[in-house]
């Protein structure tokens, strides 16, 4: 595995990041469907397959462990060239692209060609500047028709990731998008709290905050610092008993 991500066939810009505590990608790639121009199939939605029985858990266990495979194998090859923060934001972005459901339907389509699969691939790693081994990665899902698992990998690369770089992930959500001074801060005071090396922030948006942020770290984000608006309407309309009535903000 290790050895087939280190084939460059082609080769693409690669870029250098910035070091820091705060270890927030500033890079901000922007592909739709239409930049990637896929082809005009009629494809359905991917809908989840019910099992019975303890087939469920099993199987989950089984994708679990394969994508654990994928990602130690890539994060192998990361620490081997010294690009292991490249890769994690050459990742974020491919996170990005496939979360788009017409994409992501695009590549597990049987009916679509993997000749046809493999010019998007190449599209996707022109336009992210995606590192050759990152872009060799992505051809080798669609041949081995693992791209449905391509999310699943990167949580797993996340992990693995965090542990060689011994950082702290903190998602920070927050109703509108904070400055980057703020994010510094809260970085600083998360590290405070957990004592780790790095910290990384990822950001997203949830108007139901009202105002304010939340900040989630720990394993799978089990530790949360609640500093919403949204809370504090909880807490009053716990302390005048209002029960069931809501509070319209």
């Amino acid at each position: 595995m290790a050895a087939a991500l280190q084939q460059t066939p082609i080769t693409f810009q690669s870029r250098s990041l910035p070091s820091s505590q705060l270890q927030q990608s500033t890079r901000k790639i922007k592909l739709s469907l239409s930049t990637l121009l896929l082809p005009k199939l009629n494809l359905k939605s991917r809908q989840s397959r019910r099992r019975t029985g303890g087939g469920g858990s099993s199987g989950a266990r089984m994708a679990e462990s394969a994508a654990g495979s994928y990602a130690n194998a890539l994060a192998d090859v990361a620490k081997s060239n010294n690009t292991l923060d490249q890769t994690s934001s050459d990742l974020e972005a491919i996170d990005k692209v496939f979360s788009d459901e017409a994409v992501m339907n695009f590549f597990i389509n049987p009916t679509v060609t993997e000749e046809d699969k493999a010019k998007i691939i190449d599209k996707i790693s022109n336009k992210s500047k995606l590192l050759p081994h990152v872009a060799n990665f992505l051809k080798i899902l669609v041949e081995m028709k693992r791209v449905d698992m391509i999310r699943e990998i990167i949580k797993e690369f996340d992990v693995v990731y965090n542990k060689l770089t011994e950082t702290e992930l903190a998602v920070v959500s927050s109703v509108v998008e904070l400055e980057s001074q703020h994010l510094a801060q809260i970085a600083k005071s998360v590290q405070k709290l957990t004592g780790a090396r790095n910290v990384r922030i990822k950001t997203k948006i949830d108007p139901t905050l009202v105002a304010g942020f939340t900040i989630r770290y720990g394993n799978s984000g089990s530790k949360l610092v609640d500093m919403s608006v949204k809370k504090q309407l909880e807490e009053i309309a716990g302390q005048l008993d209002l029960g069931d009535i809501q509070l319209a903000v």
